[in-house]
């Protein structure tokens, strides 16, 4: 039972990571944009996030500094897409890559880095309860976070003006744009909140859910989180359980590995994967559906009096 407890508490930790980066992008497609650099955006953030929480000794200060690369990261991306209008799915890989060879190159000092010891996050009282204690009000406060940002942002997005303005961005550029909008620059701010928020996740990878850098660390999850917006059909507590469903199997590998299962290790940690690329598989069987449901410019340039 306690060891059930502890994958639990495991899987909220390791879903954080995906769930972040997913609701991030999540604003970016919503938008019309879509940001194949999640992944290169992540790497700068999490050496960026190391190296000031290695400096300064705060963890704080790491996730701004990881939030902050993430934001500027996009808003070069969001500034070459939007407004020089080059092509979305070649610009994000291009960010990709400069993003992996970047974090490559700066972090090369920080491999042997140590952080200050982590202090032990528990609720008084809440932590203390047998198996609900150990397994939920012990974690991270970035872990509540991740939750309360969900709810926020369904709030955001289906109750406020605000959001159905970003919702009709992506829907119809043209029409929010003859209704006196300014397209472009709503579309460059939700990229680059979706570029903090990558950047965010990047820095809780490095200075908390590992805690170290090594070159490559994020290893795929920024794409794993670009399918979680697929996987969510674009909404944002699908993105949430997704990201813990993806967390448990990346747990899971672990907990068979310390039981001894008699499993090669490379299926292990291939599971994730496997399983993303099954998720996408299903849905892919059901295109109307995605139709349906996804921003109708998703992807598409938009050229203002075009």
């Amino acid at each position: 039972m306690n060891e059930f407890a502890l994958l639990i508490a495991a899987t909220l930790n390791a879903g954080t990571v995906l769930a972040i980066a997913g609701l991030g992008l999540l604003i970016n497609e919503r938008a019309g944009i879509v940001n194949l650099g999640a992944e290169g955006m992540m790497l700068v953030a999490a050496i960026a996030g190391y190296a000031t929480a290695v400096t300064t000794g705060s963890d704080w200060l790491g996730f701004a500094a990881g939030a902050g690369a993430g934001a500027l990261l996009a808003a070069a991306f969001g500034l070459l897409v939007i407004w020089l209008n080059t092509n979305q799915y070649a610009t994000g890989l291009a960010l990709s890559l400069f993003g992996a060879g970047l974090s490559a190159f700066v972090g090369i000092g920080f491999v042997q880095a140590k952080l200050p010891d982590r202090p032990n996050f528990a609720i008084p009282g809440l932590a203390d309860i047998p198996f609900v204690g150990p397994a939920l009000f012990r974690q991270h406060p970035m872990v509540y976070f991740a939750i309360a940002f969900t709810f926020g942002l369904i709030w955001f997005l289906y109750r406020s003006r605000a959001g159905l303005v970003l919702r009709a961005v992506g829907e119809s550029p043209e029409s929010a744009h003859a209704l006196g909008y300014p397209v472009r620059g709503i579309r460059l701010l939700a990229v680059m909140v979706g570029g903090a928020l990558c950047g965010l996740a990047g820095a809780y990878l490095s200075v908390i859910y590992t805690p170290l850098w090594v070159e490559g660390m994020v290893a795929g999850k920024g794409w794993i989180a670009l399918a979680l917006t697929t996987f969510a059909t674009w909404r944002p507590a699908r993105v949430l359980l997704g990201a813990y469903l993806f967390g448990g199997v990346t747990m899971l590998q672990f907990q068979l590995q310390t039981q001894g299962v008699d499993v090669p290790s490379q299926l292990l940690s291939a599971l994730p994967y496997l399983a993303t690329i099954v998720v996408l598989v299903l849905i892919s069987r059901n295109p109307a559906w995605i139709r349906v449901n996804m921003p109708a410019s998703l992807g598409k340039p938009f050229f203002p009096g075009g």
